[in-house]
């Protein structure tokens, strides 16, 4: 509504006060559905508080259930492996690894295969000139002085007038990409190309040789007969390719590669060292860790949304003043729901440990949970399975049931939805009822203007008439 500033200039009267005054009686509507609309704005907001609060626990309460095709058990046990000399290995364990102690001894690590070529004399380098054609690199695997070549781990490669040189092999070997780095080391004997497998074991080894028409010649290997062009002799800088040969409380094993899994249950070692006496490897189960962190973590959000609902239906009678959702329903069927769960739900079966109680979970008088680690550990001492399920029974429970609250079809977004319709209707209301006052303060201010322009025409005749009366004959002065 405009403001009226010069009403009244004419008559006097004050025209523009009175005007306000009428105006402010007339906006009483406005105001209350103001307020209304204020009123259902904080307890939006006040929703979402509530929606933050719930949704939050239930996280923690997700957090709590096994993913699929995982137990309890599983989700909650952690595993550790330690090696008592860790200069000769170390090792991790996960699900499936059994506690317990085991001898290990390693009598060799497994070893990438490097073939050497003769050098080719002072002075020689990577411009070296060889000769043209097809060099064929195979992998595979050697066994009791057998060959077995990989089809698949085969590959041809071809030098001709562009790339002859010793560098232009080892170029081309690497570009090739089949799985072995070529390098060229300069010594007293000259120039010498080396290739290294880029994989450890008898599984990795490789055979050199030249193949059709125009066969790449100075270049060969034989792996089966240890033969050729290119040496593994470890006095020439070759190294033969070696699996890892270790024992496990006497056990015989093998692994193409020292990163061994798969020989002991749920542990992975890596071996780094021989031995020349035994060392032992621990392997050992932790029931406390996870379970502790995971009821922490929805302890504290079930305290955080205890405290939020609190708050959010509170009344201080020495303020009397309401929390936004003092008396709201949805807020009430959420705390009902939430508090019910805390010991309501119950594991089933025969075991002991059926309620969050028996496990070391506690409620004060004040709602707020509190966990005793000491009870919790002489439980899943006892029976560490059940308390497991348990407690991936409780993250269930809160899980399905907040989703009921928090969900997109849920109770707080359905009274969402409910008060910002009313809000719309308050905001359309508003619209119309500020038209409306609009157009009453034009009709009024009109009036006001006519009357105004009335008295201060009369105020002008009357003091007209008083002058020409002042001047009639006969007339005299009052000062006379």
């Amino acid at each position: 509504m405009a403001t009226v500033s010069s009403l009244g200039s004419g008559s006097g009267l004050d025209l523009s006060g009175l005007l306000k005054n009428i105006m402010q009686a007339e906006q009483l509507p406005l105001l209350t559905l103001q307020k209304q609309e204020a009123s259902y704005q904080s307890r939006i907001s006040a929703l979402g508080s509530l929606q933050s609060a719930l949704a939050a626990l239930q996280t923690a309460a997700s957090s709590m259930v096994p993913g699929t095709g995982v137990t309890a058990g599983g989700k909650y046990a952690t595993f550790g492996a330690v090696v008592a000399d860790a200069n000769i290995a170390t090792a991790t364990a996960a699900t499936g690894a059994v506690v317990g102690s085991y001898s290990l001894e390693i009598s060799s690590l497994a070893q990438a295969q490097r073939l050497v070529t003769p050098g080719y004399g002072p002075g020689s380098g990577a411009t070296t000139v060889i000769g043209t054609g097809d060099l064929k690199i195979e992998f595979g695997t050697l066994s009791g002085g057998a060959y077995t070549a990989d089809s698949a781990r085969t590959k041809t490669i071809t030098i001709d007038t562009s790339n002859n040189t010793l560098g232009g092999l080892r170029d081309a070997i690497n570009t090739a990409n089949v799985g072995v780095s070529a390098t060229i080391v300069v010594g007293t004997a000259g120039a010498q190309l080396i290739l290294s497998s880029s994989n450890t074991g008898l599984s990795n080894v490789m055979r050199l040789g030249g193949t059709g028409t125009t066969p790449l010649a100075g270049f060969d290997y034989d792996p089966a007969s240890d033969t050729g062009t290119m040496t593994q002799a470890a006095a020439q800088g070759g190294q033969a390719a070696t699996n890892a040969a270790f024992t496990l409380n006497g056990i015989a094993a093998t692994s193409s590669t020292n990163t061994v899994s798969g020989v002991l249950d749920g542990v992975t070692l890596n071996l780094l060292k021989q031995t020349t006496t035994a060392t032992t490897l621990t392997v050992s189960k932790n029931t406390t860790g996870n379970l502790t962190s995971a009821l922490n973590a929805f302890i504290k959000a079930y305290n955080d949304a205890n405290k939020t609902m609190s708050d959010l239906g509170a009344y201080d009678a020495a303020s009397k003043s309401a929390g936004a959702l003092q008396g709201n329903s949805t807020l009430r069927t959420a705390q009902g729901q939430v508090r019910n769960l805390v010991f309501g739900a119950i594991a089933g079966g025969t075991s002991p440990y059926q309620r969050l109680s028996d496990i070391g979970v506690s409620l004060d008088k004040n709602g707020k949970l509190s966990l005793d680690s000491a009870k919790l550990s002489k439980a899943t001492t006892a029976d560490f399975e059940s308390v497991a399920s348990l407690v991936s029974t409780v993250g269930t429970a809160f899980k399905n049931t907040i989703e009921g609250l928090v969900g997109t079809t849920g109770s707080i977004a359905s009274a969402t939805d409910g008060m910002n319709r009313i809000v719309k209707d308050l905001t359309k209301r508003q619209t119309a009822l500020s038209k409306r006052l609009d157009a009453i303060q034009a009709q009024y201010q009109a009036q006001f203007t006519s009357l105004d322009t009335l008295i201060a025409g009369m105020k002008r005749t009357s003091s007209y008439l008083t002058q020409q009366l002042a001047s009639l004959p006969g007339v005299t002065s009052s000062t006379q």
